[in-house]
């Protein structure tokens, strides 16, 4: 295949979790006493750290407004997480990994999460979760788009930069790739349009996981 290590986003690329995020979000806002953020302002910052998405989405918080915010976010996220079936992979997603694994690449996953909620998610999925050869998280490195954590990837699978793949809803996911040198593949059902992404860095963007595998089983030219 084309590329030796494909490596993931989470949210919104393999995962259906975004409502719930947005939700969560919404819902530590009304516990904080301040203005409600829209559904777009919420799925705008999905990719980031969870310190980094809210000092964009509210940077006129002072540093104990936005510290009870991150609390809440969490709480609220457990709280709905509790009372609702597990978040599932996007239709398809199963089997396209199941083809790269098969084909001989490794995969990875770089991720806004943190580590913990990575670690229980996967946990959720046991089939897919032993395909990952290694995981980097927002809390655990720099958040996107700092190229770190990409580079910690390819340091721990022995990849060069030129043989690897960054897969990704986000224009955050882009712009990392960008900055460690690595090919950018953007889809198109997570929270960014395709035009963001492609102007943002991305090499085409994917409308089907099954198109994504196509795409990444292809040989090199």
């Amino acid at each position: 295949m084309g590329y030796s290590l494909a490596i993931f986003d989470w949210d919104g690329t393999l995962m259906n979790s975004v409502p719930r995020i947005v939700l969560a979000m919404q819902r530590a806002a009304q516990d904080i006493a301040i203005d409600v953020f829209s559904d777009r302002q919420v799925r705008d910052i999905i990719g980031l750290g969870l310190p980094e998405a809210i000092a964009v989405l509210a940077p006129a918080l002072n540093a104990r407004q936005a510290e009870a915010l991150r609390q809440r976010y969490i709480a609220r996220f457990h709280e709905i997480a509790a009372k609702e079936p597990a978040d599932c992979f996007f239709d398809g997603i199963t089997s396209m990994l199941a083809t790269l694994s098969h084909h001989g690449a490794q995969l990875a996953i770089a991720t806004g999460k943190g580590m913990p909620g990575l670690k229980r998610a996967l946990a959720a999925h046991p089939e897919q979760q032993q395909l990952f050869s290694a995981l980097r998280t927002a809390d655990v490195t720099r958040s996107k788009p700092d190229p770190l954590m990409l580079q910690q990837l390819l340091d721990e699978t022995g990849v060069a930069a030129t043989a690897a793949v960054m897969v990704g809803d986000s224009i955050y996911d882009m712009q990392m790739a960008g900055r460690a040198g690595v090919a950018a593949i953007g889809v198109g059902w997570g929270v960014h349009h395709a035009e963001q992404l492609l102007e943002n860095g991305a090499l085409r963007v994917a409308q089907s996981p099954q198109q994504l595998a196509e795409w990444l089983t292809a040989p090199a030219c």
